[in-house]
């Protein structure tokens, strides 16, 4: 028997669920987050959850709001559960079970409720989980893409806008007019400096709409830059099961996540913030140095783990790194060229943040998809594996295994497995990566030539040839003789010693 997850069923639960101690009924909104996706809820709802507990800062509980068509299933599925979500921690060997009661309200998908919310004084913080894309970042230039159509539209009807950015200025403008400090903006995507992107996404609009608005956004409004981690999957019927089986809940939309949790922040919030760091939030002054550790050893990890898996007909995460193929590859791409280019972290020993990133990897209970990893590539590659690229290049090095990884992407793309089974690309630009894809089976600079996704790293003669011998590889030998082989001549070549800066 399994009860239903709502405000009124809390003290029926189970033993072994912990649910909120603390009055949900005197909690009031001091974030609004836009984007309310099981990363979030896994994430910064149990940070706020856990130091709610405490009895902390409950003046500073999170009211959802969001523009996609996936925010407004969402909001339906939390409707009818007073906003609270079953949080079910994967320990390898165990499972944990939490409601959470932070959100406390998920206003209607794209109503004029998310501006008029915003622009209420007790709001001090607006957090965001838009996804890597969500930013209009020109691929080319690096710079705000203020040609795209949606960016266009919004500084033409800066009162109705349709766009985060555009509602975040339309809520600002309001703020101002009635003379309200201005909210803080706190990006929660994996993006390097995720604040300095979200403040060009800002200011860049700003400056279509008025020269006046760009300016008292560019001195007034602050984006704190953060670093965020906690493997999340998607919800399939496999964790809407194991919530029902193993907690006798009857949840629409829990969440399963690895009990690792860390995010770093940089402390820049000038109407105040919750004491995070009683929960364990690191604030520091410089968030930069984690962004990177994390960006390129666990995000570009996965991306190393991802094609290859799905081209060997791999299902899930854990499973990949039970292939001695797929794990040689990963450690020495890694240890030679990945790790190489971050710069030292206080106190951090990056061989031992790369084991944990492998133990984490290796969590069978997390039931992590490869077909996860691989969504999006042509806005993760950029952000995970060619800065990588361009900066060994720059520096005269070896870039060898990350022309494979790109090559073994590229080959993904063109839409089957080694064994010749449909892939499904799940991409915004997922027709034009299979058209670049096929046709580089026989003209490999085909799929470089995608300036908005390479730039001018698809013209340097020596990734062309490295990605080129790579590719030609994978489609003449396959995925697991092109592996050994690269793992093979790796073997003979040392990895780079590296040191630990100190406090």
């Amino acid at each position: 028997m399994t009860i239903k997850l709502n405000q009124r069923s809390l003290p029926a639960l189970a033993h072994n669920v912990s649910v909120p101690t603390y009055d949900r009924s005197q909690l009031s909104p001091g974030i609004v987050h836009i984007g309310v996706g099981n990363f979030h809820r896994a994430h910064q709802a149990m940070y706020l959850h856990r130091l709610f507990e405490l009895g902390e800062d409950h003046d500073w509980a999170i009211i959802g709001a969001g523009i996609r068509p996936t925010d407004a299933v969402m909001r339906e599925k939390l409707r009818e559960q007073d906003w609270m979500s079953t949080i079910i921690e994967l320990q390898p060997d165990s499972l944990t079970a939490s409601v959470t009661g932070s959100m406390i309200d998920f206003l209607e998908v794209n109503s004029d409720a998310i501006t008029e919310t915003l622009a209420q004084p007790q709001i001090r913080i607006v957090s965001l989980t838009i996804t890597e894309g969500g930013y209009f970042v020109d691929a080319t230039t690096g710079g705000f893409q203020a040609g795209h159509e949606d960016m266009i539209a919004d500084s033409q009807n800066p009162v109705t806008p349709k766009t985060v950015f555009g509602i975040l200025l339309a809520a600002l403008t309001k703020r101002r007019a009635a003379g309200h400090a201005p909210f803080a903006i706190m990006s929660c995507d994996n993006l390097p400096e995720n604040g300095i992107v979200a403040h060009q996404a800002t200011v860049g609009l700003a400056a279509m709409i008025s020269t006046d608005l760009a300016s008292w956004v560019e001195e007034n409004v602050a984006f704190p830059n953060s670093m965020v981690d906690c493997i999340t999957p998607a919800t399939s019927q496999r964790e809407i099961q194991t919530a029902a089986r193993e907690f006798h809940i009857s949840d629409a939309s829990p969440v399963a996540c690895e009990p690792f949790r860390q995010w770093v922040l940089e402390d820049k919030f000038p109407m105040g913030r919750p004491a995070l760091e009683k929960v364990g939030v690191e604030f520091v002054r410089d968030v930069a140095p984690y962004e990177l550790m994390k960006l390129r050893i666990l995000n570009g990890g996965h991306a190393a783990i991802a094609y290859p898996a799905a081209l060997m007909g791999i299902d899930y995460v854990h499973e990949a790194m039970a292939e001695p193929l797929i794990v040689g590859f990963l450690n020495r791409l890694e240890e030679h060229e990945i790790i190489p280019t971050v710069p030292p972290v206080d106190g951090v020993d990056f061989d031992a943040y790369f084991e944990t990133v492998k133990q984490r990897f290796s969590n069978p209970t997390v039931g992590d998809t490869i077909p996860r990893l691989c969504l999006d590539g042509s806005n993760r590659q950029p952000k995970f594996i060619l800065p990588t690229v361009t900066d060994r290049l720059a520096s005269g090095l070896p870039i060898g295994g990350l022309a494979l990884e790109i090559a073994l992407w590229c080959r993904y793309c063109a839409g089957s497995n080694d064994a010749g089974e449909n892939i499904d690309i799940v991409d915004e630009q997922s027709q034009q990566l299979k058209a670049m894809a096929l046709e580089a089976r026989s003209n490999p600079v085909a799929f470089l030539a995608m300036e908005e996704i390479f730039g001018a790293l698809g013209r340097q003669d020596v990734f062309v040839h490295s990605f080129t011998a790579s590719l030609q590889s994978l489609w003449k030998n396959g995925t697991r003789r092109t592996l050994a082989a690269f793992n093979s001549d790796m073997d003979a070549t040392p990895a780079p010693e590296r040191q630990v800066r100190q406090h």
